[in-house]
C-alpha cells in the first residue's frame, strides 16, 4: 500500500507525462494538419473532376486567382507558367473566377502547365478571406508546406519577387 505522498508524486508524474504526450500530439497534428481553411475546399478542374486542395498539404503552394477578361491576369500567365516549370516542388494553381466556357476558350489560346480550377463566384469571398478585401484581380496567395499563409500579391506578379518569396518557403 502506498501513502498519500507517494500517490500524489506518482499521479503528478502521470499528469506531467500525459501533458507532454498531449503536447506531442498537438505538435504532430500542427505539422500535418493545414492551418489555413483554404485547404478545406475543393473546386472542379478543367477535366470535370473535383480537386481537393487538401491534397496539396505537404508542398508549398502558389494560388493565383484570375479571370479571362482581366488583362493583367492574362499578361502574368506566361510568367507564372515559367515559374512553375522552374519550381516543380511548388504546387501552382490557377483559380479561375470565370465560367467554364470562357476558361475553355481562353485555354485554347494560352496554355499553362499547372492545374486550372473553376471557382466561379465562390472565388471572390475566398480571396477576401485570404486578405484581398477589395476583390481585385489578379491576386496570388502563397502557402508554406504546412498549409500556413506565406504572403499575398495583389496585382500582376513580378517574377523576381515570386522567386524570392518561393525561396523563403522552400
Amino acid at each position: 500500500m502506498i501513502g498519500r505522498r507517494e500517490f500524489l508524486h506518482r499521479a503528478g508524474g502521470l499528469v506531467l507525462g500525459l501533458g507532454a504526450a498531449a503536447a506531442g500530439v498537438r505538435a504532430a497534428a500542427a505539422s500535418v494538419l493545414p492551418v489555413d481553411p483554404f485547404f478545406g475546399r475543393s473546386f472542379q478542374g478543367m477535366d470535370g473532376e473535383a480537386f481537393e486542395l487538401s491534397s496539396l498539404v505537404g508542398r508549398p503552394v502558389l494560388a493565383n486567382f484570375w479571370a479571362s477578361w482581366c488583362p493583367p491576369c492574362v499578361r502574368e500567365m506566361p510568367d507564372l507558367d515559367a515559374l512553375h516549370r522552374d519550381h516543380p516542388d511548388v504546387a501552382f494553381l490557377g483559380l479561375a473566377i470565370d465560367t467554364r466556357a470562357n476558361v475553355e476558350r481562353f485555354m485554347q489560346k494560352v496554355q499553362v502547365s499547372y492545374p486550372i480550377l473553376l471557382t466561379g463566384t465562390q472565388g471572390i469571398p475566398l480571396m477576401r478571406e485570404l486578405g484581398n478585401k477589395g476583390g481585385g484581380l489578379p491576386f496570388t496567395a502563397l502557402f508554406d508546406a504546412r498549409g500556413r499563409p506565406a504572403g499575398v500579391v495583389l496585382g500582376e506578379v513580378d517574377p523576381a519577387d515570386i522567386r524570392r518569396r518561393l525561396s523563403q518557403i522552400l
